[in-house]
C-alpha cells in the first residue's frame, strides 16, 4: 500500500517554528515530486512548497523567506520548516507526492498559530 503520513503539526505562538514531516512508503520515493499543501477555514487549498526530484524548490509568495522545504530520500521523508510563523498560516497542512499520472496525499496535519 502507498501511504504519505504527515507529523509534527501543533499549537505555537506568533514568531514561533515547526518543523513538519511526511513519511512515505510503497513508492519508489526518490522518483516523486513532492509538495505542501495547506486549507484554512473557508478558503480553498492552496500550494504552499514544492521540490521536484532534483531538488528544486517553489515557494508561495506568502511563506517565502520564511518556509524551507527539503526532502531526505534515504529516510523517504519531505520536510516543511516552518519559522516565523503568523496567525494567517493557521491551517491544516498535507503532503502530497507526484510522477506522471500518480498522485497521492497524506491525511494532513493541523497547524494552529496564536497571537
Amino acid at each position: 500500500q502507498v501511504q504519505f503520513v504527515e507529523s509534527g503539526g501543533g499549537l505555537v505562538q506568533a514568531g514561533g517554528s515547526l518543523r513538519l514531516s511526511c513519511a512515505a512508503s510503497g513508492i519508489a520515493f526518490s522518483l516523486y515530486a513532492l509538495a505542501w499543501y495547506r486549507q484554512a477555514p473557508g478558503k480553498e487549498r492552496e500550494l504552499v512548497a514544492s521540490i521536484s526530484r532534483g531538488g528544486t524548490t517553489t515557494y508561495a509568495d506568502s511563506v517565502k523567506g520564511r518556509f524551507t522545504i527539503s526532502r531526505d530520500n534515504a529516510k523517504n521523508t519531505v520536510y516543511l520548516q516552518m519559522n516565523s510563523l503568523k496567525p494567517g498560516d493557521t491551517a491544516v497542512y498535507y503532503c502530497n507526492g507526484a510522477l506522471n499520472l500518480y498522485e497521492y496525499w497524506g491525511q494532513g496535519t493541523q497547524v494552529t498559530v496564536s497571537s
